[in-house]
């Protein structure tokens, strides 16, 4: 993402460290989590969890590769280490004997070759969260295969759905799985666990399947079969792209308009403001129709910029919005309103955690992303390493500092 100075300082003034109201403490404040380094769902898991108040761990590779793959560092700190080596290995049982999550991104068998798996850990510490977090769950015919979001989104019935009519089947970025039905889902086995412990005493182990996570999040597509509303071909349906008023429009601009007026009191003002009569056009629910409908409203959509729209939609029931740029998002009025949008220290925007909490809300750090190894010896003394431990550690090569270039 472009640093986008252009933002302006209000992106960053409605937060600071510790404000918001939270009177310096936030929700997850004293949680310990190890997040043992991951691509993509692991790291948004640990992200949330940190951005609430946890103390977050990034366990990352020794020796460590020149950057760190980790987009969604913040808040967290770094240690490098060698698990792969017996010291390696048994440095991380001893940090999980002080540790409240452990978040585990590897596939099945891993973590118990290096003689980490949970039966190990949660000996030694009974009150640890063991999160594994894979594509296809710790059993099952493809525990052991590899796989990506659109792989998962596929065995889960999910992308069967997804696409516009005479067309393949399309995952949406890799947002459902990895996202929606790996990270946040993770994070919230992980939260509910730790509330669970509250009442036991107890840890336990959180197989976090990506297959089903976004097969319980798409329940309702399963729910709602039988109401009609995904009997029809992919793409002919009312969500999917089928329903002209369920829909984007090209502006003359060259920009997008998103319409959801499914309500036929939302449809009347739709109409309205697109300068129809409905009285001369077929019913709303009329399948038939639809094509025809979709071209008439694409034709008047391309008379005028978006900008334009907007003056006409905003404030109305139409449910007609801009599609905005990542550039465009932090920009708008709501959003700015909202301050939905923060910049770090380093001139990045980012969405600001979600949900609002009205008496604990996230306060999440402005400062970079940590350098891989940033973190190792403050991390180690902190939970219970002597200088001597760490000095034997860093001649064994099993872990790793990058001081030097964090103080560049």
């Amino acid at each position: 993402m472009r640093p986008a100075g252009r933002h302006g300082p209000a992106l960053r003034g409605s937060m600071s460290r510790r404000s918001a109201g939270s009177g310096g403490a936030m929700a997850l404040s004293g949680v310990r989590v190890l997040e043992l380094a991951g691509l993509a769902p692991a790291p948004l898991c640990g992200m949330i969890l940190a951005d609430f108040g946890a103390r977050v761990v990034r366990v990352d590779r020794a020796p460590r590769s020149a950057v760190a793959t980790d987009v969604q560092g913040r808040g967290k700190r770094s240690l490098a280490l060698d698990l792969k080596r017996p010291p390696g290995a048994a440095a991380l049982r001893r940090l999980c004997g002080r540790a409240d999550v452990l978040i585990e991104p590897f596939r099945h068998g891993v973590m118990e070759k290096l003689g980490l798996g949970p039966e190990v850990l949660l000996h030694e510490n009974p009150r640890l969260i063991y999160a594994r977090l894979t594509g296809f769950g710790q059993t099952g015919k493809y525990a052991k295969s590899a796989g990506h979001d659109i792989n998962y989104v596929a065995l889960s019935g999910v992308l069967s759905k997804l696409g516009r009519k005479g067309e393949n089947p399309y995952a949406p970025l890799n947002l459902l799985a990895d996202f929606a039905g790996g990270g946040v889902l993770c994070a919230l086995g992980i939260i509910i666990a730790l509330y669970e412990r509250t009442i036991s005493g107890k840890g336990q182990v959180v197989d976090a399947s990506m297959v089903e996570g976004i097969a319980y999040i798409s329940s309702f597509l399963w729910k709602s079969q039988n109401l009609g509303l995904w009997n029809r071909p992919r793409g002919e349906n009312l969500l999917d792209s089928g329903a002209p008023f369920y829909e984007t429009y090209k502006t003359s601009d060259g920009k997008f308009m998103a319409v959801g007026a499914i309500e036929p009191q939302f449809y009347d003002q739709l109409i309205k403001g697109l300068g129809l009569d409905s009285n001369k056009l077929p019913s709303q629910l009329s399948f038939s129709d639809w094509p025809e409908m979709k071209k008439m409203f694409a034709s008047i959509f391309a008379q005028k910029t978006q900008s334009e729209w907007c003056s006409i939609f905003d404030g109305t029931d139409a449910c007609v919005t801009p599609v905005l740029s990542f550039d465009d998002a932090p920009l708008h009025q709501h959003n700015k309103q909202r301050s939905s949008f923060i910049k770090n220290d380093q001139e990045e925007i980012s969405p600001r955690p979600a949900p609002l909490l009205s008496r604990t809300p996230a306060v999440p750090s402005f400062k970079r992303d940590p350098f891989i190894g940033e973190h190792t010896e403050e991390i180690l003394l902190e939970y219970g390493f002597t200088q001597e431990e760490i000095a034997k550690l860093y001649s064994d090569k099993v872990i790793e500092s990058n001081k030097l270039k964090a103080n560049l």
